[in-house]
């Protein structure tokens, strides 16, 4: 019996990581004295726990009042994350954009599957240009869940309008890559934007 290869027909990226240079510590090395005090609060208040049920569609307003009522004294520093918080975007990763470009260069159909609150996401929007060259980007703070749950591939895979055999998804993250893969997409993770490049024109796509 033949074996028939995957035709890849489109890529996915994720943005933070990938594509875009986030981190609450651009923001929070302006507002602490060292790097040790800084951690602590990054680690103990406002945390990835907590940012991420804004990017699983909590509202701002509400996870800046809660976390204040349960360490008041440090109201100014919790208030200043979404006050300030488009400090923490440092900018683009342009080798990765490059790849990107030349895969819209291609006509290749290009998605994203990103982890944000949905009321950030159109400060991003703003001020990243390549953004408007997705097909379509899935929110997750939009849609309500967040990778790697395994609604948000199925998601992006009716949104696609594509079998997910024929999508590529690209993520820093291991754990999004396993379930994207289980939910039966290609997936990569993505360590430089050199490897990624290879690893692409590997499953065939137009890639110099």
């Amino acid at each position: 019996m033949s074996i028939v290869a995957k035709k890849i027909e489109a890529v996915v990226f994720d943005l933070g990581g990938v594509l875009i240079d986030w981190d609450p510590r651009y923001l929070y090395r302006k507002l602490f004295d060292g790097e040790e005090a800084m951690e602590l609060f990054l680690r103990e208040v406002c945390n990835g726990a907590w940012n991420e049920k804004q990017d699983a569609g909590r509202k701002l307003s509400d996870a800046t009042e809660t976390l204040i009522a349960e360490h008041p004294d440090k109201a100014v520093l919790i208030r200043a994350y979404y006050d300030r918080w488009p400090e923490m975007l440092a900018g683009s990763l342009p080798q990765t954009v490059a790849v990107l470009a030349d895969l819209k260069e291609a006509g290749i159909p290009l998605f994203s599957l990103t982890n944000w609150s949905a009321e950030t996401f159109p400060i991003a929007l703003k001020r990243f240009y390549f953004l408007n060259w997705f097909d379509d980007i899935v929110v997750s703070g939009a849609e309500g869940v967040i990778k790697p749950d395994r609604r948000c591939f199925d998601i992006l895979i009716e949104r696609s309008g594509l079998p997910a055999t024929s999508l590529v998804f690209v993520d820093d993250r291991m754990d999004n890559v396993i379930e994207a893969q289980a939910a039966g997409l290609e997936a990569l993770q993505f360590t430089t934007a050199d490897q990624l490049r290879q690893d692409l024109r590997a499953l065939g796509l137009p890639l110099a």
